[in-house]
């Protein structure tokens, strides 16, 4: 469960937000105003912090440049009726991670939350660099497979793919993960589309793509890396 701070003064659009990311399992931390909103953020260490840009005694560009400047790495989106260049740019410059302009849907606001909690959680943990499977040697950082000297075709969806599925070595992956953290923001793939990608990479990856040794599937959920002998995997 993810602890998030939202400052916004508009008590609806305050209780709105809140009420939506409780909905979606997040606990939910509420400021009335910049300066509320600056204890709250040093006394709490959020996960996130929601920040509105208008509002009284401190604003939010002030705020998330105050914030910076006390050491906070929490990630920061800005949501705000402010939809010009300028405005994007300075709340940018101030600290901001992302910006969400309002009016927005719930389904969007959601959407973000989930892609700055993911980078951030991704940026603290080393994702694997390598990986064996039987006679395939995959190197994530210079995106290659290898198969006896000669290289295996992969796109870099198949190897992103891949590499979560590394990272969480004996763990089920769900297909919204894989679209999430694979496909993100500003495409609009299916579940189907995950199926799709793990058939080609058992095609490519497995002795018997029917049968696979490696890329198993977690019916009713999505598919899981398993390694049944001890394989290197390295790590960035």
């Amino acid at each position: 469960m993810s602890r998030i701070l939202v400052i916004e003064d508009e008590l609806p659009m305050r209780t709105a937000v809140g009420d939506l990311l409780e909905s979606a399992g997040h606990r939910v931390i509420l400021a009335g105003d910049g300066e509320s909103g600056l204890n709250r953020a040093l006394e709490e260490h959020p996960d996130l912090i929601l920040l509105d840009v208008m509002m009284p005694r401190i604003d939010g560009f002030t705020l998330a440049t105050e914030l910076r400047k006390r050491g906070l790495r929490t990630p920061i989106l800005m949501l705000t009726a402010k939809g010009q260049t300028d405005d994007r740019i300075r709340g940018l410059d101030a600290g901001a991670d992302d910006y969400l302009v309002k009016p927005f849907s719930g389904g969007e606001l959601l959407a973000r939350v989930r892609a700055l909690l993911r980078r951030f959680a991704r940026a603290e943990t080393p994702g694997a660099s390598s990986l064996l499977l039987g006679e395939v040697s995959i190197d994530f950082a210079r995106q290659e497979a290898i198969r006896s000297g000669e290289t295996i075709h992969m796109t870099p969806k198949e190897f992103s793919m891949l590499r979560l599925l590394a990272e969480r070595t004996g763990q089920p992956v769900t297909r919204e993960e894989f679209l999430d953290r694979v496909w993100e923001l500003g495409a609009f793939p299916t579940t189907r589309t995950v199926d799709t990608h793990m058939a080609s990479l058992r095609s490519k990856l497995e002795e018997n793509p029917e049968h696979p040794r490696f890329l198993k599937t977690v019916h009713g959920v999505g598919y899981r890396l398993d390694l049944p002998d001890p394989h290197p995997t390295g790590n960035l």
